[in-house]
Parts: C-alpha cells; structure tokens; sequence
C-alpha cells in the first residue's frame, strides 16, 4: 500500500509508504504528533491507548494502521479539548478521578464506549439478567472498565464520575423504543482505595457523604 488515509478526529490524514506493521498507536503518536493515546504496555494490558474506532473502544496498540481506512478514529482530543470538555471530562474532573493523568485519556475513551453500550443494553461479563442488564450498578461498570488499569489507584472516583454521566444520559433514555430501565442503585456511591472490579464487603459499607469519596493525597 503506497498511500494510507485515515480519518482521525474528523481530519484525513494521507500516510505514504508507511510500513504495514505499524501500529495505529506508533501512528498517531510518532507520525501525526496525536499524543493523547499513551503508550503503556504496549501489549494491549494496561488499556492507556484506548481509542474509539467507529464507536468502539480498540486497545490502539494492537490494531494495525493500515486495517483502518475508511474507518471513524477518535482519540481522546476529538472527544474535548480544555476550553471545550465532554460532560465525561468535566466529571472526570468533578470527581478528582485522575492523579499523574496518564491513563486518563484511555480511561475517558473508554468510559465513552461504556456510556453507549449501557444505553444499548449490553450484558457484561457480571451481567445476571442478560434480558434486561443494569450497566449502572457499581460492579457493571467495574467490570466494563476492567481493562483500563490506573496505577494511582483512583478507581472510586473514576467510577463515580462515569456514574453521574450514566445517570443523567440514561434519564427516560429511549433505547429502541422504549424507556430505559436502567437506574442507579441506591447506595452505589463507592470509595476508598480499590482495584475493581470491588468486593462484596466494600460494596455493603454504607455510603459516605460526597465530600469523603474524594482520594487525597501529596501531590508534590
């Protein structure tokens, strides 16, 4: 393939002669200075090079680039940019759900992707009623966020900031036809430090007002 052209943020970009066996990562990394994708693992683990292709979240370092012309590629900086950011941003920001800030952008692409599939109605891997799914209790969106890992471990606060976008995008959503009967679950306010997906124990403790679900700590 002599020319490559992809559409990333809504801008084509034409790539000539670029080597079939690189990644869709190292390309917008080291070719279209798109930095926002962060290389981690580099082996699809760790989740900080999540980006949207045509709606779905695609770990970027395992897909090849020349799989994607024609396809609809958003990173982090189609999503929002500083003086403009998505409701999940701003939550994200809310919610003090990042510390270093390096797996946030891969954090927000994915929860992205999550917000559209509880809005269709995907079972999870924890789903027990795969009929009629609740993708908004806490151990739903744990496990859908499973494969971004921060290794700050702000866990809480990132799955309280997805929740409150959840609940005011799913709030008399119509999926289908019909009204949505997904509905936070009273008490699902999670805290403390945790990887998910969360315990039995810590999902029982009894919910903590808004100001304790915040992880403090030196920033220095």
């Amino acid at each position: 393939m002599s020319t490559l052209t992809l559409s990333i943020n809504k801008l084509d970009y034409q790539l000539d002669n670029l080597d079939p066996r690189t990644t869709l990562l190292d390309v917008c990394r080291q070719h279209l200075q798109i930095t926002g994708p962060k290389k981690g693992c580099d082996h699809g683990q760790c989740g900080a090079c999540t980006i949207l292709i045509n709606g779905r979240r695609v770990n970027s370092c395992l897909t090849l680039a020349v799989m994607h012309d024609g396809d609809e590629i958003t990173t982090i900086e189609g999503l929002g940019l500083p003086d403009s950011l998505s409701e999940l941003q701003q939550a994200f920001k809310d919610h003090d759900a990042f510390q270093c800030g390096y797996c946030t952008p891969g954090q927000i692409c994915s929860a992205t992707a999550l917000i559209e599939e509880v809005k269709q109605n995907w079972p999870s891997y924890v789903t027990t009623d795969l009929q009629n799914p609740d993708g908004l209790l806490v151990q739903e969106i744990s496990e859908r966020m499973s494969g971004n890992i921060c290794r700050c471990s702000a866990y809480p606060n990132i799955i309280n900031a997805i929740s409150q976008v959840l609940e005011n995008t799913t709030k008399n959503e119509v999926v289908d036809g019909k009204a949505s009967k997904a509905t936070i679950t009273k008490g699902s306010t999670v805290s403390g430090i945790w990887s998910p997906p969360p315990s039995e124990a810590q999902l029982s403790k009894p919910t903590q007002n808004k100001a304790s679900t915040t992880v403090s700590g030196d920033r220095s």
